[in-house]
């Protein structure tokens, strides 16, 4: 779906878990990972300029549990919110409360982002749906960084790595992120998540048996809403900065550029 220049707002996630120090922070000797420098820029940064040039980005938000840390790297028009202690499912239901839909969600160590990734995503999103997450399909992920060790997630029609990019795009979306809430509360508790997502679901997950439609459709049962995974082109939009060999391997990319 396009949009009009300058109309959609941005959620930028840069918080962390109280009492759970990151390890990339710590090895860097800094507080939060957001600021990380990734070829001597601090990893959020990268990420507003990426915003500030996607042509449909106007009001950018960023979420973070310490405002302070980011003192003298934002411009003036990015607005800064408190994150939530319960994780970054309750800052981006806390936000989608304040500011509405359409929202698109990010975070700050998706530190390659560009400009027309966050295009293509936008543009390929079906206007129907409440709800859409953007994936690299395993095989364009290999093709692009055939050295990462990136998570994949199976289903039977689609082998795919998340890219840390999501559209909440109707109200209903709402639902959605009231479900991811009640998920990373139990995020310790398999069984509860089995319960609460459904043991069949679960257990084709687990057998590589679930479809895409199959997936839609018991998100659509359980919060009314109509989601969609859109495919990206690029594999590297699945490369995030979590452990050390990411941060090497994007400072390699971008140096490549």
């Amino acid at each position: 779906m396009t949009y009009p220049a300058g109309t959609l707002t941005v959620l930028v996630l840069a918080g962390t878990r109280p009492g759970v120090p990151d390890p990339m922070a710590q090895a860097a000797g800094v507080s939060h990972k957001a600021i990380l420098p990734v070829a001597g820029v601090p990893m959020i940064t990268r990420v507003l300029k990426t915003l500030q040039d996607t042509p449909a980005v106007g009001r950018i938000i960023v979420c973070i549990d310490t405002p302070a840390v980011l003192d003298g790297l934002l411009t003036p028009d990015v607005t800064v919110i408190p994150s939530r202690p319960e994780g970054p499912s309750a800052s981006v239901l806390a936000a989608l409360m304040q500011f509405g839909t359409p929202l698109l969600v990010t975070t700050a160590d998706n530190a390659l982002l560009k400009p027309e990734w966050v295009t293509e995503f936008l543009n390929a999103s079906n206007p129907q749906v409440d709800v859409a997450a953007a994936v690299a399909p395993e095989s364009v992920v290999r093709r692009d960084v055939p050295v990462t060790k990136r998570t994949f997630v199976q289903l039977s029609d689609l082998v795919f790595s998340g890219c840390n990019l999501f559209l909440f795009r109707t109200p209903a979306s709402l639902n959605v992120a009231r479900l991811w809430l009640r998920v990373e509360k139990n995020r310790k508790h398999p069984l509860r998540v089995a319960w609460l997502l459904g043991p069949l679901v679960l257990l084709k997950a687990i057998t590589k048996t679930l479809s895409r439609n199959a997936l839609y459709a018991r998100i659509e049962k359980l919060t009314g809403a109509k989601g969609e995974l859109v495919c990206l082109s690029d594999g590297r939009a699945a490369v995030d900065v979590d452990k050390p060999a990411d941060l090497e391997l994007t400072e390699q990319l971008l140096g490549a550029e």
